[in-house]
């Protein structure tokens, strides 16, 4: 059986320019289903296709490759399913393999197709195309001089990956500009670290897990961050711009957090791809507070994590809507190191509801953008400032620096005096401000906090 030697595309890997999944909305419905056909009509079908194929070859005007006309052929019918399905010859399945493995050559994006436009799912942190400025929901206009238009999306990959250190041009239409935009980048070797973290407050009681793609080592990392850090009171999980990953990365990452129940199922037309994932009681924490932040570059795997979260009320999703990819597609070798990736089932979350073309609500929606400050605060002096204002003052009467007696309340603080090292893993004041999910998330993780504490 084939069964035995195809692997499943979990939750959509994000496989980006440099690993290009394709993420979007599917071609056929459930309602545009085709009725059975009769062994008849099959029978006929195939007939038809095997004498166009002669007739070309006995007949058209250049000489032709059979197996590249097949090749092409199989690439055609499998994208006519829908937008995740696709034929890959010898080539393209090598590099299927290359890109799972968590380093690659290309820029850094993940891209989908949406209403037929090679749309930009999210950028990965840290990358050419993030130092770019390529946004999530950018669509890819033209890659260099190629239009995009009618393009599949390993043809779109496959132009966009490149030598190190070689440049490509993309054409962009970004929401909200009056023109496209031409964004040159530099293509480099994408190295994907999946999990960053760091704290929030000088009493570091906030715990900030950024998963950027939910690759084989998440939750091996996640808890070794967890141990690392101790006195946390609450989780803040960002995985805005995650665009997918493993699917047992992801059900593992739940039941850390989830003690019984469904995680999700997947459903699809054979018995055989029907599916529970089930929490388990041992070793769960089902008392520290979480947050999880989302946007619409959420998909897949994040989606899952963050609407099992939502349905079992074990965390507060904040942020814009998902991206809704929750297919589920497996890679099947059928050739002579070709195969194909096919969707068999979808994704269900644990109240039955659908992730595919649905995404996930946040249960509080803040839009990206700066926090907007009182215009007052800006210049109201507090007592320690006020002190330095007044020896500036002096200084410049006498000349002479009024030194800060021992013990002065000076306008130090714990992120001040930090090095340059441990800021790195602190998320200062200004940060949250810069960023408005941000702050939201924190803030409502904090009043978490106290609600929990007050309940003892």
């Amino acid at each position: 059986m084939l069964k035995k030697n195809r692997t499943i595309v979990a939750a959509g890997f994000a496989l980006s320019i440099a690993a290009g999944l394709a993420i979007g909305t599917a071609t056929l419905s459930a309602k545009e289903t085709p009725k059975t056909e009769s062994r008849e009509s099959k029978l006929q079908a195939y007939l038809k296709f095997t004498k166009i194929l002669n007739l070309i070859e006995e007949q058209y005007v250049d000489e032709i490759n059979t197996t590249d006309l097949i090749n092409k052929a199989l690439k055609g019918l499998m994208a006519n399913l829908d937008a995740h399905s696709t034929y890959m010859d010898a080539k393209a399945f090598k590099e299927l393999n290359v890109q799972t493995k968590g380093e690659f050559g290309g820029l850094g994006i993940v891209v989908g197709m949406r209403k037929g436009a090679l749309t930009v799912i999210a950028p990965i942190d840290d990358t050419p195309a993030k130092r770019a400025g390529v946004q999530a929901g950018d669509i890819i206009l033209k890659i260099d001089d190629k239009v995009t238009l009618g393009m599949t999306i390993d043809e779109a990959v496959s132009l966009m990956r490149g030598k190190p250190k070689t440049s490509i041009v993309l054409t962009i239409v970004r929401k909200g500009e009056s023109k496209p935009i031409k964004v040159k980048i530099v293509r480099d070797i994408i190295r994907i670290e999946s999990v960053k973290t760091k704290t929030v407050g000088k009493n570091k009681d906030i715990l900030y897990v950024h998963i950027s793609s939910f690759d084989s080592h998440v939750v091996e990392k996640v808890r070794k961050a967890l141990k690392e850090h101790t006195g946390y009171r609450g989780i803040l999980f960002d995985l805005r711009n995650n665009p997918g990953g493993l699917l047992n990365q992801a059900t593992k990452l739940l039941d850390m957090f989830i003690a019984d129940g469904v995680l999700v199922s997947q459903k699809g037309r054979n018995p055989q791809e029907n599916n529970e994932y089930r929490a388990h009681a041992a070793g769960t924490d089902t008392r520290t507070p979480l947050v999880v932040l989302v946007n619409g570059g959420s998909a897949s795997a994040s989606e899952i994590v963050s609407g099992a979260m939502q349905d079992t009320h074990r965390a507060v999703i904040v942020g814009e809507k998902t991206f809704g990819k929750g297919s589920v597609q497996v890679v099947i070798p059928v050739g002579e190191g070709d195969g194909i990736k096919l969707t068999v089932a979808r994704y269900y979350l644990p109240s039955g509801r659908t992730i595919q073309n649905k995404g996930v609500t946040p249960d509080v929606i803040v839009h990206p953008g700066k926090v907007n400050r009182d215009d007052n605060e800006t210049f109201a002096l507090k007592e320690r400032d006020l002190k330095q204002h007044l020896r500036s003052e002096l200084k410049k009467i006498d000349g002479n620096a009024t030194q800060p007696a021992k013990g002065d309340d000076t306008n130090q603080t714990a992120e001040g005096n930090a090095t340059a090292e441990e800021k790195k893993h602190i998320l200062t004041e200004q940060n949250l401000y810069d960023d408005a999910q941000l702050k939201e998330g924190v803030d409502i993780l904090k009043a978490l906090i106290i609600t929990q504490e007050h309940k003892k």
